[in-house]
This record gives structure tokens, C-alpha cells and sequence, in this order.
């Protein structure tokens, strides 16, 4: 896994109609279900789009990512609206710059969180296996843990579709992708191009991201998550509570110790 870099800092833009809104409700049907948190961890906050709303809603939040990048972009984000300055004063958010495959915090939490296809990013089955037992024994006694993960077939469908291309006049790319189909991983190369004014001239800085992840089989996942301690697996279609089935483009997983 590699941290972001220049990407970190036009990826709220590019990432702007990412149901951010559709991840937080689903979070709070599980938490209503198995009960309501007051310690949160974000495995792979990224810029905190899903960590400051929940931090503005009351919970103590603990944003975890690799790149130093975007927790930076989050911290900015955190402190520029004067009720976020106050929570950070009060210690209700922190950033911590930590491997999520072996995270660690001195206390035990309620939940852990991971959205928008963080675990992914994680390119062999070692490194899942890790992930579920540090989130395991980071939690408390029947805390809950969240996360979901593209479906293998929505990067079959990806390697079909692509190129993709975005051409909005502050920023724009040209999205490619080529898929290993036995191991279903996948490798994104963007070239992006964002806007920049110089001496009055609007000039276009291009970029290189590449991004690789990787699918993996439903039932393996169930398995290992209880192969970790977790007593209780449920895996879910698409931001629904409907048993996710080869029609789903994302698999959203509640895991419970």
C-alpha cells in the first residue's frame, strides 16, 4: 500500500458524488441495531469526509490513515469551521498516521468503521487476516466492527467500461484500468489534471496516480473474520440490509466481538 501524495489534495473534488451521506446512515442502522458507540476508529479516514460529520454529531473519533497527505487535508478541514475548532480543542477528534493493517490505540473502542472500499487496498490475504485481528483486539466486548469492499465482479465491470474520463473546467482525467483476473486485482492509472492560475494565466498541472486493489471472495472474508474472534457476520448489499447476493457492487460486512 502507498500513501497519497498530490492526489490527497484535489481528492475531495474528484471524489465530491461519493454517497458519503448513504455511508454514515448505514453506520447508524448498525449501530441502532447492536448498539449506539461513543468511541469511534476510522480505518483509512482519508480527508475525513465521513470522520468531521461524525465528530460534529457528538462521537469521539480516532481518524486513522497511511498518508500524512490527507490527514493533513483533514486536519485543515477539522479546524476551518468554528465548531470543529472547538471539538478539537476538546479532544473529540484525532489523527493518528498508522499502518491499518497493525493500528493500536491505548484504549479499547466501540466501533470500527472502514468505507469506501479502504480494504481493497489490501493486496494480499495476509493483510486482511492482520487488519481483523488488530480491529478485533482493538475493540471492546461486543463492539462492532464496519467496512465494506467492492464485489469481485464490479472490477470485471470496470475493466469492460474503462476508459473513464471527467473534463470539468477546475479539474479533469483520464482513468484507465487493467485487471489480473486470477488474482481479481486491479491497477488504476490516472492522469489528472488540475487547475492552477500563474501570472494570470490558467495553466493545467498534470499528475500520475497509480491505485491498485484487490477483490476477494465473500465466504473466505466471513471466514476469516471469525477465524479472528468475531462471534457474529452479517454481509449486506449495497448501503441496504438485503443479503448480498452476485448482483451487488459493493459488500458492506457488521461484525461483532
Amino acid at each position: 500500500m502507498s500513501s497519497y501524495r498530490k492526489f490527497a489534495y484535489v481528492y475531495d473534488e474528484l471524489m465530491e458524488d461519493m454517497p458519503y451521506p448513504e455511508w454514515l446512515r448505514f453506520a447508524r442502522k448498525a449501530w441502532e441495531k447492536h448498539g449506539m458507540p461513543h468511541s469511534v476508529t476510522e480505518l483509512g479516514c482519508g480527508t475525513g469526509a465521513i470522520t468531521i460529520p461524525l465528530v460534529n454529531s457528538g462521537f469521539e473519533v480516532t481518524g486513522i490513515d497511511l498518508s500524512s497527505d490527507m490527514l493533513a487535508v483533514a486536519r485543515s478541514k477539522m479546524e476551518a469551521t468554528s465548531q470543529g475548532r472547538r471539538l478539537f480543542r476538546e479532544g473529540s477528534v484525532r489523527w493518528l498516521q498508522q499502518d491499518m493493517r497493525d493500528w493500536r490505540l491505548p484504549e479499547p473502542v466501540d466501533t470500527v468503521i472502514s468505507f469506501c472500499d479502504c480494504v481493497n487496498y489490501l493486496l494480499e490475504e495476509e493483510d486482511i487476516v492482520r487488519v481483523f485481528r488488530s480491529t478485533y483486539e482493538g475493540l471492546k466486548p461486543g463492539g462492532t466492527f464496519l467496512f465494506d469492499v467492492h464485489h469481485p465482479n464490479t472490477f470485471r465491470r470496470y475493466d469492460e467500461e474503462q476508459p473513464f474520463v471527467l473534463d470539468e473546467r477546475s479539474i479533469s482525467y483520464i482513468w484507465t484500468c487493467e485487471l489480473d483476473v486470477e488474482r481479481c486485482e486491479i491497477e488504476h492509472r490516472l492522469s489528472i489534471f488540475a487547475r492552477a492560475e500563474a501570472e494570470g494565466r490558467n495553466l493545467y498541472e498534470r499528475f500520475e496516480e497509480v491505485h491498485v486493489q484487490r477483490a476477494y471472495d465473500s465466504e473466505w472474508m466471513r471466514t476469516e473474520l471469525v477465524k479472528a474472534g468475531f462471534r457474529e457476520v452479517r454481509i449486506y448489499a449495497d448501503f441496504e440490509w438485503v443479503e448480498a447476493g452476485d448482483d451487488a457492487s459493493r459488500l458492506f460486512y457488521v461484525a461483532v466481538k
